[in-house]
């Protein structure tokens, strides 16, 4: 995925009341942006870190300016963006570079489903040797949380990715495939595990969906200024 303009630079100042940014830019000017991410950003959105932003054309809107990357000071690149997460995995899959996922006719996303009123990310269906009938349930995650140089999910409690786990669960005892995909959006996790530490249940959940079938896979991403895009498959530890 090609960012469509060129992204600005500047340095993090401070994030606040959860979606705005301040930060300053090269001539010393300070302003605010909008964060598109409900989490917590762990070691992501740190006071001097490097921050690129977009820039809307949309006149209506407050904060005309986005947050989209940041770099640490390792000179890791983070995306923190968390939409871009589900356009970057449906690109990996339509140009063949996740292999798991390869040989279905039609590829849907936002589908409604399950028993918790929820919309699966990605639906695969129509496979090309005729077995229709069964359908591939696709639930991508953004990983982000790097700690002593390995990713984690979640970063903080998610009753959310919670019940995904349970919905793909169900999925899987339907008969069809049920597949979490991690996608590491930071360019220094090179393995992703699930973060017992801050979310006991969902590690938990984790096993139980890999007792019952529910396949998991992840996928580091290359990140830079210009583009955000899912490259090879890394280890998934839930040991």
């Amino acid at each position: 995925m090609k960012f469509s303009r060129q992204l600005q630079q500047a340095t993090l100042l401070k994030r606040y009341k959860r979606f705005l940014v301040d930060l300053r830019a090269p001539s010393g000017d300070e302003f605010t942006v909008h964060c598109a991410n409900t989490g917590r950003m762990t070691n992501c959105a740190d006071p001097g870190f490097t921050a690129y932003y977009s820039t809307s054309d949309n006149p209506k809107r407050k904060y005309i300016h986005s947050l989209e990357l940041t770099q640490d000071n390792d000179g890791h690149f983070i995306c923190v963006n968390t939409a871009v997460a589900n356009k970057v995995s449906v690109e990996a899959i339509e140009q063949g570079r996740i292999t798991q996922l390869q040989g279905y006719k039609t590829l849907q996303t936002e589908v409604k489903y399950g028993a918790e009123n929820s919309r699966i990310d990605i639906l695969l269906s129509d496979l090309e040797n005729g077995q229709s009938s069964q359908f591939c349930y696709v639930e991508v995650k953004s990983v982000t949380l790097l700690e002593k140089q390995q990713g984690f999910f979640p970063d903080a409690e998610t009753l959310r990715g919670q019940k995904h786990l349970r919905e793909l669960i169900h999925i899987k005892q339907q008969g069809h495939r049920a597949v979490l995909l991690f996608a590491a959006l930071h360019t220094g996790i090179n393995c992703v595990k699930p973060a017992s530490h801050i979310d006991q249940k969902y590690a938990a959940l984790v096993k139980e969906a890999i007792s019952h079938g529910v396949e998991i896979i992840a996928y580091r991403a290359h990140i830079d200024d210009n583009q955000v895009q899912l490259i090879e498959e890394i280890p998934f530890d839930y040991a």
